[in-house]
This record gives structure tokens, sequence and C-alpha cells, in this order.
């Protein structure tokens, strides 16, 4: 079964969203604006689109994996995420990319710098408090699986 999404182009200068067959189930987002960055820079990058999401989902935003190697860039809240209630009742609710620019460099209208996908809501949670176990034994923590 299909999920519908509104989406409201507000530049006609991109591209229209597209999955890339075979690739991913990620979705490409342009730049809708020319921008040049200074290092140090900080910039919301305009993506020309407004997205009104069905209740219960949400749109997580990442940078592709080549944007801080092309761009010199790094999205400054790391993951976006966008609930529902964005772009419910407005074409004014721009998607936009926050980024910090750690190098001189120019991002070109219809450029590709983010991606997204849209996820359910994650159910309800409770947590039941356990005591510590001496059982089993620890993984090392974070980024303990080697470097292989």
């Amino acid at each position: 079964m299909k999920e519908i999404i509104k989406i409201t182009y507000l530049s006609d200068k991109i591209d229209k969203l597209t999955y890339i067959e075979g690739k991913s189930d990620w979705i490409d987002l342009r730049s809708a604006e020319d921008i040049t960055l200074k290092k140090g820079d900080f910039h919301l990058i305009n993506l020309g689109v407004s997205i009104c999401l069905p209740d219960g989902y949400e749109m997580l935003i990442a940078p592709r994996s080549s944007t801080f190697k092309n761009f010199g860039i790094i999205q400054t809240n790391s993951v976006g995420v966008v609930d529902e209630s964005y772009g419910k009742n407005s074409s004014k609710d721009v998607l936009m990319m926050p980024v910090y620019a750690i190098r001189d460099t120019h991002i070109g209208i219809n450029d590709r710098v983010c991606q997204f996908r849209i996820i359910k809501h994650q159910p309800v949670i409770e947590f039941i408090e356990t005591m510590p176990s001496e059982d089993g034994e620890a993984r090392g923590g974070f980024g303990s699986t080697g470097i292989n």
C-alpha cells in the first residue's frame, strides 16, 4: 500500500522528488538557491518544497554521503526531524537544511545536498527497570566493533 504525501514545489528550478531506482529508499532534496559560503558561515539552505505528512508519520533529513566531500558543509543538527504538524496548513513551512561551512564553498541551484525518508512514529514504549547483572560479556561500548 502506498502512502499519499502532499507536496508543494516552491521553485521551478529544482527537479521533482523521485527515488533513485535500485539504489535506496531515501529521496534526495536539492538546494533551491544559489549560495556562496565562506569558511565559518552558517546558512539555512532553502530546499524549495513544503510537505504535508500524514498523521502518525515523521520525516528524517540527513546529509547525502557526498555532501561533506563535495561542498565542505555539515548539517548542524546532524539529523533533522520533521513531525506531521510541520507544513500541515501552510506552504510557508519550507524545508530547510541548517549548515555550517568548514571551507569556502558554492552550492548551486538544484545541487543535491541532503536526503530524507518518511517513517511511522515509534510505538509507545514502557520501560521496565532491572537490576545490574554480572551475566554475559560486555561488548566494549560505542565504536567497539573494530575498524574492518
